[in-house]
């Protein structure tokens, strides 16, 4: 655990500068829009460490793999989001000396992340070597409403220097990406071009062909009034940009408004990015920065009033909850099916900004519930669109018939994974996969999406599962041999309990669709049976799977177990590991780590809280009781899903707990990685722990039943949920429940067993004591 940060309901605040914390600052203090954005680097030179990066959604880079491409099945390329070029530069110099915050006296700092407004800003105080005081605030946000645009304005006030100052606001496309596996460059330019009113750099990566062109220009104003002066130019083979500045005096302010554009083939024909890129920037220019500063306030306003989580009492877990909303809402736009959410976003290069099964876990049951159904829907057209890929995915393993195994690692549906025992092994994605359908299908009362799209993946899915099962003759049951579950800090495993689970709910799903499409969407059944030459036939062995899959128990104990042999580990707990040895990932062999009985997360836990009206109370205790003391929760998918399990059992102080660790998973940096970047797919599991967890929420065939706890030190907490057509604004304080119904129909909920109706457009109060539930 690392806390520097101020807490402040509203506002990420980091006071005094400290180089040891940069990087982790720079991932803290990300900024984007869906569409572009970047880590909160210095706009100045800095010549400390530091990881500049600044990302485009939707272009990669395939980069090749170092190791495994020559063995049958692996990929022979790991797909990144490459470091775009660096569009924020503003570099500042005096007459006789250039400001670089690694050299010069950092005499006040502070930078702040204004979630409320969607600004990031600092103000730092500087003296240089020759003894020349500064005092420089910026602020830097990204258009939720113009989404190719990037502003900055960057003011330097003299405290006792008087001269010259230069501002030199530049884009360099010479990048470097920290993590490519041979040192590559990324980007070829076709263009660097400066004239007195912008500067541009327009880019292709290499191999794949997406382009992107990046176009700037500014306002120069001195003491609030804007001046005239004629640029410098400068235009290099990969540096553009400009010189233009002002003499001063000690009090006088000299600010410069850079207003850029980036412009991606994704969205823009290539042969209209270069005028599109310029057209954006100097109109931004034309309509000012005060216009668009109140436009961005206005719209996440709007989407606060939508999102916003308030909880009274408690300032550390009220700052943690908004800031992973704030992150999840301003790296993913989510309106355009062709792309997913990469695990860090646009916070940092580690996953190579690829898409895992973290979207599929935490991200779109969030945008279900909190009322962002067309963001989930995309995310699971997603998966859709790429099943001929995942198909093809299982043609390389083996599989035949249609079988689909969806990638663990993928930008564009191809697996770039190269890891075998997570490639080929952590099989258990699919079945996250399946569950989002149905889940769907019950937080909206709608199957329309199971019928044109998503019937066709769960048929793709259950018959790999059909032919990844094998059957024990010294069982006689069915088994799945060589998998690794999502604890990878156990791989190569036979008959993983969530894994094997997974394949019975994900068979009975498919049976179900096929029976709910068959009587209600002749046409599209109809249209499935043809493309997917399906056989009715195959359901038998389906069902015979359903039947008979082997689950491993402890009896004697009355748990699940996590696989075949886990039960002749040394059942240590994490209270015997030595403090200064966590993370184990970080201090211990992996051979030490994979003989230990310590769990990264637990996949039994995991499967009880994805199935959880499977399971009693009973069920729930005896394996959260046994399996949580082993946990490590190294994964940032653990804490989250513990917090729900223990506030189901009643273990209040223990779920607050971990819900403050999976609230103030980064902004704590509890598991030593947020110098690496964000875990932007992770962070609506807090939501999700207060909703599925303190308030109780469950929901089965569309009816919603609450199971309010709360915590001792929160007054109250206060959240907006939608399904099936109900819109509620539920507030749980001591001793009460206030559910008010914001829709145009009524409601009807459960609270502790007991039915409750609520009018259109009226609130109800109802008493709660959990210990008579």
């Amino acid at each position: 655990m690392n806390r520097y940060l101020k807490i402040d309901g509203w506002n990420i605040i980091e006071e005094d500068f400290h180089a040891k914390n940069q990087r982790a600052s720079e991932s803290i203090f990300s900024i984007g829009n869906g569409r572009i954005g970047q880590r909160g680097n210095f706009e100045e030179t800095y010549t400390g460490d530091t990881l500049q990066g600044s990302y485009i959604a939707g272009l990669y880079f395939q980069d090749r793999t170092r190791v495994g491409w020559w063995k049958n099945g692996y990929p022979r390329y790991f797909s990144r989001m490459p470091n775009a070029p660096y569009w924020s530069g503003i570099n500042l110099r005096l007459i006789d000396e250039e400001l670089n915050l690694e050299e010069w006296d950092i005499n006040k700092f502070e930078r702040k992340l204004l979630m409320k407004e969607g600004i990031a800003e600092r103000t730092v105080t500087v003296t240089s070597p020759k003894g020349h005081t500064l005092q420089i605030h910026v602020e830097h946000f990204y258009s939720m409403e113009h989404l190719n645009l990037c502003l900055i304005k960057y003011s330097v006030t003299s405290v006792n220097y008087e001269g010259k100052i230069s501002l030199l606001p530049y884009i360099n496309g010479d990048v470097i990406h920290e993590s490519s596996n041979f040192n590559e460059k990324m980007w070829n330019i076709i263009l660097a071009k400066t004239t007195h009113e912008y500067a541009l750099l327009w880019t292709q990566t290499k191999r794949e062909d997406s382009q992107a062109c990046c176009a700037t220009t500014y306002q120069l104003f001195k003491n609030n009034k804007e001046i005239t002066s004629r640029p410098i130019r400068i235009e290099k083979e990969k540096f553009v940009g400009f010189s233009v500045g002002s003499d001063v005096k000690p009090g006088e302010t000299l600010s410069l408004i850079k207003y850029t554009s980036v412009v991606s083939s994704l969205y823009c024909d290539r042969k209209e990015l270069v005028d599109q890129s310029i057209a954006e920037a100097q109109n931004a220019k034309n309509t000012g920065w005060d216009s668009f500063l109140e436009e961005q306030r206005k719209d996440w306003s709007k989407l606060w009033n939508k999102m916003d989580v308030q909880i009274e009492g408690d300032d550390e877990v009220q700052q943690a909850i908004r800031f992973n909303i704030f992150q999840i809402h301003q790296n993913y736009k989510g309106d355009n099916p062709s792309l997913n959410i990469g695990s860090k976003g646009f916070t940092g290069e580690k996953y190579g900004g690829n898409t895992q099964w973290n979207t599929e876990l935490c991200c779109i049951p969030y945008y279900l519930l909190a009322g962002s159904r067309n963001l989930a829907i995309n995310l699971l057209l997603y998966r859709y669109n790429h099943l001929p890929k995942a198909i093809e995915n299982a043609e390389k393993l083996g599989f035949t018939n249609g079988a689909a195994l969806y990638p663990m690692v993928t930008m564009d549906g191809t697996e770039c994974h190269n890891e075998w025992e997570i490639t080929f092994e952590e099989i258990h994605r699919n079945g996250i996969i399946a569950h989002v359908i149905d889940l769907y299908t019950n937080f909206t009362g709608q199957t329309d999406y199971v019928a044109k799209y998503g019937l066709e993946v769960l048929i793709g899915i259950s018959r790999f599962w059909s032919q990844r099962v094998s059957f024990s003759s010294s069982k006689q049951k069915y088994v799945i041999l060589g998998v690794t579950g999502p604890n990878e800090y156990e791989n190569n495993v036979d008959n993983n309990w969530y894994t094997n689970y997974s394949c019975i709910q994900n068979l009975k799903s498919t049976l179900h669709y096929l029976e709910l499409v068959e009587k209600n969407y002749t046409n599209d059944f109809q249209r499935v049976l043809k493309k997917t030459n399906f056989q009715l036939a195959e359901t038998k062995r389906w069902k015979d799977i359903i039947e008979n899959m082997y689950l491993p128990v402890d009896n004697e104990k009355g748990i699940f177990v996590q696989q075949d042999g886990y039960m002749d580990k040394e059942l240590n707990v994490v209270a015997d590991i030595n403090p200064s040895e966590r993370p184990i990932s970080q201090h211990w062999s992996w051979d030490r780590i994979l003989r230990s009985c310590f769990i990264k997360q637990s996949d039994v836990l995991l499967g009880i809280y994805l199935y959880r009206n499977d399971f009693d109370i009973e069920t729930v205790k005896k394996n959260f009781q046994f399996y949580e003391p082993r946990t490590l929760h190294e994964s940032s998918l653990s804490y989250f899903i513990h917090s729900i399990l223990a506030a189901r059992i009643g273990e209040i102080d223990k779920a607050y707990d971990l819900f403050l660790k999976a609230t103030r998973l980064d902004l704590d940096d509890y598991n030593n990685d947020l110098k690496e970047g964000l875990h932007i797919t992770s962070m609506p599991g807090s939501w999700l722990a207060l909703v599925d967890g303190f308030a109780g929420m469950k929901l089965k065939n569309g009816k919603a039943s609450f199971e309010p706890l709360i915590p001792r030190k929160w007054k109250s907490y206060a959240f907006k949920v939608n399904f099936n057509g109900y819109f509620l604004l539920i507030k749980i304080s001591q001793g009460e429940m206030n559910v008010s119904n914001l829709a145009s129909q009524d409601a009807c909920i459960q609270v502790y067993n007991k039915n409750y109706s609520i009018k259109a457009k009226t609130d109800i109060i109802i008493p709660i004591n959990p210990s008579e539930k």
